[in-house]
Formats: C-alpha cells, sequence, structure tokens
C-alpha cells in the first residue's frame, strides 16, 4: 500500500484496473476509504447517484459523466461531498 501513496489517483486506476474483477467502482472506494485521498468522487457508486438525482430532484441517475462534470465545483474536497 505505501507505493501505492506515491501514485496518483490515475496512475492508481489505470494500473489496478488491469487487474481482472477490479473496475473503477473499486479504485474509487480505495482511494477514499483505504488511501484517504480527499477529492475522490465516486462516480460509479449508485448511491452517490441516486443520492444526487434525489436531492437534485432530477427524476433520473446522471451518467457517470454527468456526475463528474457537476462534481468539478466540489474539487478539491470532492469526497466530502460524496459523503
Amino acid at each position: 500500500m505505501a507505493g501505492l501513496n506515491a501514485l496518483s489517483d490515475d496512475q492508481i486506476g489505470e494500473r489496478l484496473t488491469r487487474i481482472r474483477g477490479i473496475g473503477p467502482w473499486t479504485v474509487e472506494m480505495m482511494l477514499i476509504f483505504r488511501l484517504g485521498r480527499p477529492d475522490v468522487l465516486p462516480i460509479h457508486d449508485y448511491g452517490v447517484r441516486n443520492d444526487f438525482a434525489e436531492t437534485f430532484n432530477s427524476g433520473e441517475l446522471p451518467t457517470p459523466r454527468e456526475l463528474l462534470n457537476y462534481g468539478q465545483r466540489w474539487r478539491p474536497y470532492r469526497t466530502i461531498a460524496a459523503w
């Protein structure tokens, strides 16, 4: 785990998703809960997408890309916004 701390979020995601069974959601959760990264918006998490739709009365789940674009305003604390 110590070696991962030296890498950027994107570098970690790129390396880990090469492993079968590890996808973007798993990487996002690891960055937040294991590495304590403060600026991760888990755009692939159903709960976050659902809560976003409820909070903003959109009636439908945002796509990961839509959530990512909206979430730019919460930088550099997107993890906290997701909580």
